[in-house]
């Protein structure tokens, strides 16, 4: 999304301001040994989840309720999958799937498409970035950081709270040093949602963004011109 790079490039723009202020090394050390500001937290974020968004791999998460969903992402052309508990997104440079059961449709691209996954049991890192991305302006917002390691990869964990303007005023997440979104847990719409990465590899399968064998699929991409 576009709002997530704008907020990255300022907060570089803050750390280059004032490391350009310093005079001397022991200056440079002291604001290097600072600790980051809440805005620059959930920027700092915020980018490592844009950044993921440049990999291919494949994440599998557990649910709520003990079932399984799937993030596939590959590159050049660009195209990502999403698979959950009763639903599917497939979204491409040209065409946008989206499946309910057996039931697919497609329509023309929708950049936004997959940031409207909070609302479904699967939370997308689209979703999640543009979340950080409002929490980022929102100068009343409680934020705790803490470092974890989920299925043996490090992570960077953020519990916020007080947001506005969000889907949840509050929620939790964790991303991977690759920019993986490794855990999110919030309760939206009266829904409690809560994932947890259990696995991870680079590869994907060959089948990640076609239409599931045996489903319908109809195209509507000229009702959506």
């Amino acid at each position: 999304m576009s709002s997530v790079p704008r907020l990255t490039l300022a907060g570089l723009a803050v750390l280059s301001t004032a490391l350009l202020g310093t005079s001397g090394c022991g200056d440079l050390d002291e604001a290097s040994a600072a600790p980051l500001t809440r805005e620059n937290l959930i920027t700092e974020t915020a980018g490592q989840l844009a950044a993921g968004a440049a990999l291919s791999y494949t994440a599998k998460y557990q649910v709520a309720g003990g079932e399984t969903a799937t993030v596939s992402r590959a590159q050049k052309p660009a195209r990502a999958s999403y698979v959950y508990p009763g639903g599917r997104l497939i979204t491409t440079t040209t065409v946008t799937i989206r499946c309910a059961g057996n039931s697919c449709t497609s329509t023309t691209a929708d950049p936004a498409a997959a940031a409207a996954l909070a609302e479904a049991p699967l939370v997308s890192p689209e979703a999640v970035q543009a979340m950080l991305a409002t929490a980022a302006l929102d100068p009343g917002v409680q934020t705790d950081q803490h470092d974890t390691t989920i299925t043996g990869r490090h992570a960077t964990c953020l519990t916020l709270r007080q947001v506005h303007g969000t889907p949840t005023p509050s929620f939790d997440l964790c991303v991977t040093n690759e920019g993986i979104l490794a855990s999110f847990a919030a309760t939206i719409d009266g829904e409690r949602i809560d994932q947890a990465l259990t696995a991870y590899s680079e590869t994907v399968p060959p089948d990640a963004f076609l239409v599931p064998t045996g489903a319908t699929l109809a195209d509507e991409s000229a009702d959506t011109k």
